[in-house]
């Protein structure tokens, strides 16, 4: 019977040991040899799979090399060339108008700052934190994503619905050394097990301390919206 354990401070803790010991070895999905290439890869994820970035970029990172290539690249050749994921038109412009602003601001270098980042064209505080966390080795915070977003609430941790909001209460409730695998070990959880839809709850290794367990819930705390 999933419910939640007596305070939201056990509950995190409970659920990242558990989920530590379900998910030993977690890295980042998308693939990148440099900071550029990682927040162009960023910023192609919005609401796409990285398994599709990462098709995408395998070609990508080898027509392009440095910030000017991608500032001084034709419009519609780079949308082109980004067709197979969503919103590709506009993350052409992001990625061209960023890549100009690190070069006319930055010396051509990925700046290390969440002001910094969040002034590039395409850039929100949850891509600057995935840049900083794997790009410069700064933690300022916690990467809230879909799967983030959809599992703290599932699971009692939150009831706030916005990422911003969110991510404030995870970093009270969130041991800093935890800030950067919290969101991986919810990406894999959330991958494999606790799916947007039709989670499979009867092998879950968190779904006595669930509220949200298809088992004996009949509301989706994600949603709150009957199963």
């Amino acid at each position: 019977m999933g419910s939640t354990l007596d305070s939201t401070d056990t509950q995190t803790l409970e659920v990242i040991d558990r989920l530590y010991d379900t998910y030993p070895n977690l890295e980042i999905s998308l693939n990148f040899s440099s900071r550029l290439e990682l927040l162009i890869a960023v910023i192609l994820s919005a609401q796409c799979t990285d398994e599709r970035v990462n098709t995408v970029t395998d070609d990508l990172f080898a027509k392009y090399d440095g910030p000017a290539d991608y500032a001084n690249a034709d419009q519609e050749e780079l949308a082109a060339d980004l067709n197979s994921v969503t919103y590709y038109n506009n993350k052409a412009s992001y990625i061209r108008s960023a890549c100009q602003t690190i070069i006319d601001d930055h010396d051509g270098d990925v700046p290390d700052t969440m002001d910094e980042l969040t002034e590039l064209s395409g850039v929100g505080r949850k891509t600057a934190n995935v840049v900083l966390q794997h790009g410069h080795e700064i933690v300022e915070g916690v990467v809230v994503d879909t799967h983030v977003q959809r599992l703290s609430r599932r699971l009692g941790i939150t009831e706030e619905e916005r990422p911003e909001a969110i991510e404030a209460e995870l970093m009270e409730l969130v041991p800093e050394d935890d800030w950067q695998w919290y969101t991986h070990l919810l990406i894999s959880h959330g991958r494999e097990t606790c799916t947007a839809i039709n989670p499979d709850c009867e092998e879950c290794v968190l779904e006595d301390i669930c509220p949200s367990s298809t088992v004996d819930s009949d509301v989706d705390l994600a949603s709150n919206e009957a199963w």
